[in-house]
């Protein structure tokens, strides 16, 4: 069953949200630490992300031109008004967009990254889900200590989790025949570094150092595709 990495790394989010909420009632002053900890090792694991990347013009070409169109479809304001909507629908009474929030953090945090992907298309092509269960696992526990100070708005991920790695797994095949092994590796290898800056901007906000809207540079991803194919065409032709 091709989906059964990305239904795994569902559950497990949903698993980690609810014991987090069980986990909730710990001193504000200890979750304020916790946070900053989080924060500390998110900018630590974006930075080791970023320093992959064998072009860092390419990351450069995609963060800028990627936050333009975001800046312009507007994707932070649009994911935060899903998040409000939930929270509206769920009546939650805390006055502070919580379950917006953790909705945004938390799918930036488990969609971002080469896991989802390489572990998506191992699925879809081998039916081999190892790598999605390591991540099921990784992002299982992440949920837990994002939940117990971001709230269960981290449990909503879930969704955009498994309907992206569900997709690319569902047209693993066609991608595995169509693009080819070294421009897929390249771009893994430079998507991982763009998407670690934007881990790092998460870490930053999670500080709360800074605001950075980070969903509005996720188009980035899809521009560096677009320069990666691009070089490699060049290459190949020339």
């Amino acid at each position: 069953m091709f989906l059964l990495g990305t239904l795994v790394n569902g559950a497990l989010i949903i698993i980690g949200t609810l014991l987090g909420k069980v986990l909730n009632r710990i001193p504000e002053s200890m979750k304020v630490t916790v946070m900053y900890a989080i924060g500390l090792a998110v900018m630590v694991l974006g930075l080791q992300m970023g320093l992959k990347s064998e072009n860092f013009l390419i990351v450069i070409l995609s963060l800028v031109i990627g936050a333009v169109l975001g800046e312009v479809w507007a994707l932070e304001d649009k994911l935060n008004k899903l998040g409000m909507w939930l929270e509206r629908k769920l009546g939650s009474s805390t006055g502070k967009g919580s379950i917006s929030e953790g909705f945004v953090t938390a799918t930036l945090i488990f969609v971002i990254g080469a896991m989802a992907i390489i572990g998506a298309l191992d699925s879809g092509i081998r039916g081999d889900h190892d790598v999605l269960y390591t991540k099921s696992i990784i992002d299982g526990f992440t949920s837990i200590i994002l939940t117990t100070t971001l709230g269960i708005g981290v449990l909503f991920s879930a969704v955009p989790v498994m309907l992206y790695e569900g997709l690319i797994a569902l047209f693993a095949t066609q991608i595995d025949t169509i693009v080819p092994k070294a421009l897929m590796d390249q771009f893994i290898t430079e998507m991982t570094a763009t998407g670690g800056v934007m881990i790092f901007a998460i870490g930053l906000n999670l500080t709360g150092m800074t605001k950075i809207k980070v969903a509005n540079f996720l188009p980035g991803i899809l521009v560096t595709g677009l320069i990666v194919s691009i070089i490699y065409q060049y290459h190949h032709f020339f």
